[in-house]
């Protein structure tokens, strides 16, 4: 599979950093495009090689060969599907299967209720109860697991971790903290472990960073303590 990967990226996008880890453990060379005014005309032109409109506001293209893969949890998967190398997806039918569930799951209850909780209004504290009860579905799944793929980092730790990276941002931001080592002793363990891990801990954003992109890349309706971050000096970051 020599053909070229090229990454094009929106700066914003903090679905970016699944397929890094993805592409990285995989040990894969590509090229990154970024969406940004410094390289606007290299990546609207590699928009109009595509020549596509479905895939101009999509947050991050995996061009493979110069086909386009579109929607970062189908880019994983392809990312699997051609380069066996260290699988993200277990072998087993039914293990793949638990897989798909628990990515699905992380993407239509966790990562939702998560943002919810951290957005005040009358009902908040629901939100945060739904949070909590979806993290502690995650808590039990972890049981006499070192990740949620296993031994190794697959595709689960990969869609949770994001999450995970998202919720360090809201919790220093905006509180209370949700994940605390009392509250989930093993999802703290497993956060420690999966953020240290030599791909991710390479390409795992600072905090500044973190801020930043807080600010850039969530459509969280304004809360009362974002307010009070507007004045934060992003060139510092």
């Amino acid at each position: 599979m020599g053909e070229e990967l090229k990454l094009l990226v929106r700066t914003s996008s903090p679905y970016t950093l699944r397929i890094v880890w993805a592409l990285k453990l995989k040990g894969l060379e590509y090229d990154t495009v970024y969406e940004d005014h410094s390289l606007a005309n290299e990546s609207s032109l590699l928009l109009e090689e595509i020549n596509s409109p479905i895939h101009k506001n999509l947050p991050v293209l995996l061009i493979h060969g110069g086909k386009p893969i579109a929607e970062p949890l189908v880019i994983l998967e392809y990312i699997d599907e051609v380069w066996k190398q260290n699988p993200l997806l277990p072998q087993d039918p039914y293990q793949r299967a638990v897989a798909r569930f628990w990515i699905k799951f992380a993407e239509d209850k966790v990562l939702p209720s998560t943002k919810n909780a951290f957005v005040w209004g009358d009902t908040r504290e629901e939100a945060i109860g739904k949070a909590l009860e979806n993290w502690k579905l995650l808590e039990e799944e972890l049981k006499g697991k070192r990740f949620f793929g296993g031994e190794s980092v697959g595709i689960v730790d990969i869609v949770v971790g994001w999450i995970a990276f998202s919720l360090t941002a809201m919790e220093e931001m905006v509180g209370p903290r949700l994940v605390t080592q009392e509250r989930f002793p093993l999802l703290s363990k497993w956060i420690a472990e999966f953020s240290s891990a030599p791909i991710i801990s390479e390409n795992w954003p600072s905090v500044d960073q973190i801020r930043r992109r807080f600010y850039e890349s969530h459509p969280l309706p304004q809360t009362q303590p974002q307010a009070e971050f507007h004045g934060y000096n992003y060139e510092r970051a």
